[in-house]
């Protein structure tokens, strides 16, 4: 039988790199993402003993991730602007430039919603989640999932085509 803290690392090692990208997408910044993957994989640890493996822990990690994201932005001493340095993603290699463009345009894009909108958003159509699953994890209701995730949505429509419009102005 496997120990638990061998589990946790097994874990961790699955899964740090997708919850770091989807710390990322809510907070829209690496260096955050990489420190609030590290405090919630600390949380995660502390009371690791008690999560039921058996069930969904992605799903608990993620909430932690999730809920220290959004907790991270409201600190005064962390308001301020995000880098617009983002590191090469490993994961897509052959990366083209018509891609890069689009990616750039949307991370752009995301970066002017409320953190709560982004959230929904990512949670929604990043990480595939159900508006009850989403609602769940950021305990609300699902209608507030559904508005939050529209509004999200038509300013991240009308922010792209405002880069757009500038990248053709230039």
């Amino acid at each position: 039988m496997v120990d638990r803290d061998q589990e946790y690392v097994e874990f961790v090692e699955a899964t740090s790199g997708s919850l770091r990208r989807t710390a990322f997408l809510v907070c829209g910044d690496w260096h955050r993402a990489d420190d609030i993957v590290q405090d919630s994989l600390y949380k995660l640890y502390r009371s690791w003993a008690k999560v039921d493996r058996g069930g969904n822990p992605l799903g608990y990690a993620r909430r932690i991730v999730v809920n220290a994201a959004l907790d991270s932005g409201r600190r005064p001493w962390r308001r301020e602007v995000p880098t617009a340095d983002l590191p090469a993603d490993r994961d897509l290699p052959g990366d083209h430039a018509a891609e890069q463009a689009q990616r750039d345009e949307v991370l752009t894009a995301l970066e002017l919603l409320a953190p709560r909108q982004r959230a929904c958003v990512v949670l929604r159509y990043y990480e595939d989640l159900s508006v009850e699953q989403t609602a769940q994890l950021l305990s609300c209701s699902e209608g507030t999932v559904k508005s939050q995730t529209a509004r999200g949505l038509e300013t991240l429509r009308n922010a792209i085509n405002q880069v757009r419009q500038l990248g053709r102005a230039l």
